[in-house]
């Protein structure tokens, strides 16, 4: 057998420091097989980026495949898998908003007529807590498509912005996220702004747009580095079979029929403008068929350029489709409690986007437990949203969750989040559920502001209440024009939705699409201008007015809470062997009762009066007498010539000595104390064998003597 010491030839290691920790990128040596893979490490956090490409396109399809996939590897944090088969398995849901977080700026990236398949692949092999394996992985996703064959008009990089209160922290270490007053991740290329991300507690938005700006700043060094590895190892970009399109029919529908397109759009009604597309499309065929027969195979392209082309002339002439003035909001509708026997309601109607929010109240232990390679491994607030295909007129069945709709209710939850009472303020698992019931543009900024009016409605203390709104863009050239309240045609044919939530404080979450290349400064910050009036607007027009403010009371049927401490070292004894003692008081009450390690316990029920019979019951469990202490207790036995034993609490007695009932000698207890007299006694000591206790030395104290 002949063995050959394979060198690796084409490895090379870049590296820099980024934002005070070494980052270094190695190719040449890992996954050769793949048109690109960069091994890509942020202080001790590594992750494999790899990206493979089909070589011919898919068929059938009218969009680019591109798939990016975030996977995270437990034993990169030390962790074995839960569950039964103790291997990772379907995707947490902060990973499925890592794929998103790293696929959302890229895309736009890429060759619109590209339709090989694309697979960008993230493998998170260790977690270092002061540097993100998001913005790791971001920045390894663009080296690996920036040195691959795949054309991309890249790269990107990617940095966290922070904010304490008074200084801007970029990419903060785990110390520095204690104090720190939001997250927003922002990825860039050398000119433009790309993506931001952001979850915020109440940061005003001039602070939010001078740290994106330096942020952008920040990850100049980064994007440097990467177009270093394109000159010195990138691959050239292969050639691609051009996704047909008939151009010269284009043209023809361009120059013949473009009037009778904008007739089909003028209306801000979706269904009527539907039924006038349907119209137009039966039309051509019939009047073009014969020339071109395959026009059918190319339709949704040419409606999508098409009908891009209508709204493009109209916003950059200042109309829109549904007649609104650029800064003009729909129409707006709000209410609460519109649902019997749920703990909060509310529902919020933007023109024909209408959205029901429904807030569920339980106790800690109804928490979501997180398995996952991050910090955090409970959740106790959580926004879930739904769109069935009803809400957009759609005849199709509904299936399992998609990434969209995991993206939206987190946007939501992280919109809410910094606004949700603490749990020593409100000790309560809270969960939101949004079902949109009508979709025609911004249903998540639809589904912060119900979700705003549910918790209201619910009577969950909100420090203050959150308004969201969307932000649209249309370009010519240098010029731009941006316009609020994008509807779901101005949100397709756009090249922006800048969605922006908040309270009159400030900014809690934003999150920015594109359709384009990325967006100058200048853009954001007039983008920040026009949400910001909007959302005031939304609060005071339309949300206060309907609750100006968190119900006193929880309704009926949510569960009363009452929060008590006992000493950690009572645990056992109010647990009981095998867990009989809780699970009697829990029969017997009907409570839900939760006790943490630190010895707090949370007693849950929709009758208050049975968590005041719990609590009793457990003060009595965990009673432990103070020496020195009086008590007002019952006589429970008696022996004549040594004393009188007394009950201070179930199970809890003290041995009144002969000598210690009266000033004067007493021959026989009976003289004194007969079994089920309530007397006055002091402890004089706890000890292992005993609680002793003094009628005589209580009734002194009391004045008695």
């Amino acid at each position: 057998m002949i063995i050959t010491n394979k060198q690796f030839p084409n490895y090379k290691k870049y590296e820099m420091m980024y934002e005070g920790r070494p980052l270094s990128m190695e190719v040449g040596k890992l996954a050769e097989l793949c048109n690109a893979a960069v091994l890509v490490k942020y202080g001790e956090t590594t992750v494999l980026v790899t990206c493979t490409a089909s070589a011919r396109p898919k068929d059938g399809i009218d969009y680019f495949p591109l798939a990016v996939d975030f996977n995270e590897k437990l034993y990169a944090v030390g962790r074995i898998p839960g569950s039964f088969m103790r291997r990772e398995g379907k995707p947490s849901l902060p990973a499925v908003l890592a794929s998103r977080l790293i696929d959302r700026p890229m895309r736009p990236l890429f060759p619109s007529d590209l339709r090989n398949d694309v697979v960008v692949s993230c493998d998170v092999l260790t977690v270092d807590r002061d540097c993100s394996p998001e913005i790791t992985a971001m920045i390894g996703a663009s080296a690996a498509v920036s040195i691959s064959d795949v054309p991309f008009n890249g790269p990107i990089a990617g940095i966290v912005l922070g904010w304490d209160g008074e200084k801007f922290l970029f990419n903060p270490t785990k110390a520095e996220r204690e104090t720190n007053r939001m997250t927003t991740t922002i990825a860039a290329t050398h000119k433009k702004i790309v993506m931001i991300e952001s979850e915020a507690d109440q940061v005003p938005d001039d602070v939010m747009y001078e740290g994106i700006v330096q942020a952008h700043e920040h990850l100049q060094p980064v994007l440097d580095l990467i177009d270093q590895m394109v000159n010195e190892i990138g691959k050239p970009k292969f050639e691609y079979e051009h996704a047909a399109f008939d151009d010269v029919l284009f043209e023809k529908l361009v120059e013949n029929e473009f009037e009778s397109m904008e007739y089909c759009m003028d209306t801000d009604d979706k269904n009527v403008r539907e039924a006038r597309v349907n119209d137009w499309v039966t039309m051509v065929e019939e009047k073009y068929g014969e020339e071109h027969p395959d026009l059918m195979n190319y339709m949704d392209e040419i409606l999508y350029k098409l009908q891009k082309k209508v709204v493009k002339k109209w916003l950059l002439a200042g109309k829109r489709v549904d007649g609104r003035a650029m800064n003009e909001i729909r129409p707006l509708a709000a209410e609460v409690g519109v649902l019997p026997v749920v703990h909060g309601s509310g529902l919020f109607t933007r023109g024909q986007t209408q959205v029901l929010s429904i807030a569920t109240l339980s106790t800690l232990a109804d928490s979501q437990k997180l398995d996952t390679i991050w910090e955090e491994e409970e959740k106790r607030f959580m926004h879930h949203y739904n769109m069935p295909s009803y809400s957009t007129g759609e005849a199709r069945a509904s299936r399992s969750t998609g990434r969209r709709e995991y993206g939206h209710g987190a946007l939501v939850e992280k919109a809410l989040e910094s606004v949700i009472p603490s749990v020593e303020d409100f000790p309560y698992a809270i969960r939101v559920v949004s079902e949109v019931l009508s979709s025609n543009g911004s249903t998540s900024q639809g589904s912060i502001c119900g979700t705003t009016l549910a918790l209201m409605d619910a009577g969950v203390p909100i420090k203050a209440p959150v308004a969201g709104i969307s932000c649209g863009l249309i370009q010519d050239g240098d010029d731009f024009t941006t316009f609020i309240d994008i509807q779901g045609v101005e949100d397709f044919h756009g090249e922006m939705d800048f969605k922006v939530a908040g309270t009159k404080q400030g900014i809690t979450a934003i999150q920015m699409d594109l359709k384009n290349d990325g967006l100058k400064h200048e853009i954001v910050k007039e983008a920040f201008a026009i949400t910001k009036e909007a959302r005031f607007q939304i609060l005071d027009a339309i949300m206060l007015k309907a609750i100006a403010e968190p119900r006193r009371e929880l309704a009926k049927s949510a569960p009363k809470m009452i929060q008590m401490q006992i000493n950690p070292d009572k645990i056992r004894e109010v647990i009981g062997s095998g867990g009989k003692v809780i699970q009697k008081i829990t029969a017997d009450t009907g409570c839900k009762i939760d006790i943490n390690d630190d010895g707090t316990i949370f007693i849950a029920s929709s009758d208050i009066e049975a968590c005041r019979a719990a609590r009793t019951t457990i003060e009595q469990i965990v009673f432990e007498p103070e020496v020195g202490a009086l008590y007002y207790g019952k006589v429970s036995n008696i022996r004549s010539d040594f004393g009188a034993w007394v009950e201070l609490a179930p199970g809890k007695d003290g041995l009144i000595k002969i000598k210690d009932l009266e000033f004067k000698r007493t021959e026989k207890v009976e003289d004194v104390l007969k079994i089920g007299d309530m007397t006055w006694v002091k402890v004089m000591n706890v000890g292992p064998k005993g609680i002793d206790l003094s009628r005589k030395d209580a009734l002194r104290e009391r004045g008695e003597k």
